[in-house]
């Protein structure tokens, strides 16, 4: 197939870039690479996708685009297409760096959504799949998490712009009959991971001999999610065009599927792991003991979450499977790799 796939620089976008190449699928990764993070690290990543598009010998084009930018994206699908697919994982992450910079998410989150939902619609896109979060579960206490529990009470912006996101593409999906898919992703982890995220900052720290911040005094459990399975349930859900729910309700609607070619799917591990555990994963896989510095709950952290991932594997046959210690020794060995450790 012929796919747009966006935020391809990015951590999970590398990844599911690479199973696509393996597969022999065409694609125009489209990215900013910004400043967010190391871009030097993105750069690496394209560099590799590069690598790996040559050695499978498929059609494989980047483009350096920011999505908010209507004009650029618009001239990119009339001179790529057409586009059996789109996959949508650019965004603005980050949980805490929304409480700072707000306007980052509005532009990317919803002004580059707009525009992705707009040229879809208009080149006659077959499959709309893209990224939300877990995160939209916000004030949510019930566990497991399920995608047919209303979501209305988010904890952050970020939160709120991927929300926003869902009910967006509903709105295209009921008007203009365009497949989408949102998948919540679950605490994703693995090589060339987010330097922002706990893995790497753990990893980093405890190498060096420094202290590692533990929120919540470190009792936070959270639904570990290898790489790769988010990436194989990505392309599968891709590849798995959204229907119309025949069964669904308008007297008692169903928050995950519609009468409209829409729905919604948890990507979790499904094995909740308590952050001192995942310390001590790291603490293996290092092979050193980490020093501790115990910190209250932040503004905006969800203390727990858990997938109900049933929807997921109905859709598609796929369950993710990674145990994290498995998953925490790939990403250490990578980190070594990578820096020279």
């Amino acid at each position: 197939m012929r796919i747009l796939l966006t935020g391809n620089a990015g951590f999970i976008g590398f990844h599911v870039a690479k199973m696509l190449f393996a597969r022999g699928d065409s694609v125009v990764g489209v990215d900013v690479v910004n400043d967010y993070y190391s871009p030097e690290l993105k750069m690496a990543r394209l560099r590799l996708l590069e690598e790996t598009a040559k050695k499978f010998g498929v059609d494989y084009r980047f483009r350096r685009i920011d999505l908010a930018n209507g004009a650029e994206l618009k001239t990119c699908f009339a001179e790529e297409r057409p586009f059996d697919r789109v996959i949508h994982l650019a965004a603005q992450a980050g949980v805490r760096y929304s409480l700072e910079n707000p306007d980052a998410y509005v532009q990317s989150n919803i002004v580059g959504f707009t525009n992705i939902l707009e040229n879809c619609r208009h080149h006659g896109v077959g499959h709309l799949t893209y990224a939300s979060t877990s995160s939209v579960y916000g004030a949510n206490t019930k566990m497991p998490f399920s995608e047919h529990d209303g979501v209305n009470h988010p904890l952050q912006f970020y939160a709120a712009t991927k929300r926003a996101n869902e009910l967006m593409a509903h709105s295209y999906s009921h008007l203009f009959r365009l497949p989408t898919s949102g998948l919540r992703f679950f605490t994703v982890y693995g090589p060339w991971g987010r330097p922002d995220m706990a893995l790497f900052l753990f990893t980093r720290n405890i190498l060096a001999g420094l202290p590692i911040q533990l929120f919540n005094n470190g009792e936070h459990v959270r639904d570990f999610t290898y790489i790769d399975d988010i990436a194989e349930g990505i392309v599968r859900v891709s590849d798995n065009v959204a229907a119309p729910d025949p069964d669904w309700n308008s007297d008692a609607p169903d928050a995950a599927t519609s009468n409209a070619p829409f729905r919604i799917l948890n990507i979790g591990n499904s094995t909740p792991v308590r952050l001192l555990d995942y310390v001590e994963a790291i603490e293996a896989a290092v092979g050193k003991k980490s020093i501790r510095k115990l910190l209250p709950l932040q503004p905006g952290d969800v203390p727990n979450t858990l997938a109900d991932v049933t929807g997921l594997t109905k859709a598609v046959g796929f369950l993710p499977r990674t145990p994290v210690r498995v998953g925490v020794d790939h990403f250490v060995r990578w980190y070594r790799s990578y820096f020279g450790e």
